[in-house]
């Protein structure tokens, strides 16, 4: 990954990106090193952005470095820590505990999805960390960093990586 490629995101709520200065929401639990699933806590850590999703009936695909694909209202995301498909996309209906993409209010029209817990996927560490669309007040998440969605598309067309700063 290359440093020209890397976000850096600092728990004030402030993502820099090659020379520009971006604000963005974070976890309603704050940054944490020792990210935990239902803590509302965004993680503390480099992850590499592994690709994009997006709805592709409200939104033409962004730009990215990364593969880029539609989601359907058949998609989620597994946050059951109990469950094979633990922090893993998903096609509904599903047994676990998961989270639906397809959302009404636009916030995750746009999805970065980052490495997160993923290579393999730890019991209870956490799951579902995306870069997605900002509420109008940058309300916090639940563990996502959530940026504007002009913003967010300028990030994602060159984006390595995200190195949150505890």
């Amino acid at each position: 990954m290359s440093e020209a490629g890397t976000a850096r995101v600092t728990a004030d709520g402030r993502l820099r990106f090659q020379g520009a200065l971006f604000r963005c929401a974070l976890g309603k639990g704050g940054v944490r090193a020792d990210k935990r699933e239902g803590d509302g806590a965004t993680p503390a850590g480099l992850m590499p952005l592994r690709r994009v999703l997006y709805r592709a009936d409200r939104t033409a695909p962004p730009a990215a470095r990364v593969r880029v694909e539609p989601i359907a209202p058949e998609d989620g995301w597994c946050d059951d820590s109990g469950h094979p498909d633990y922090n893993r996309q998903i096609r509904l209906p599903h047994p676990a505990r998961h989270e639906v993409l397809w959302r009404e209010d636009g916030l995750y029209d746009i999805i970065g999805v980052l490495g997160w817990n993923d290579a393999p996927a730890e019991r209870g560490r956490g799951s579902a960390i995306f870069l997605h669309i900002a509420r109008a007040d940058y309300g916090p998440t639940e563990g996502c960093i959530a940026l504007d969605a002009r913003e967010l598309r300028r990030v994602l067309a060159g984006l390595e990586a995200v190195a949150v700063l505890g």
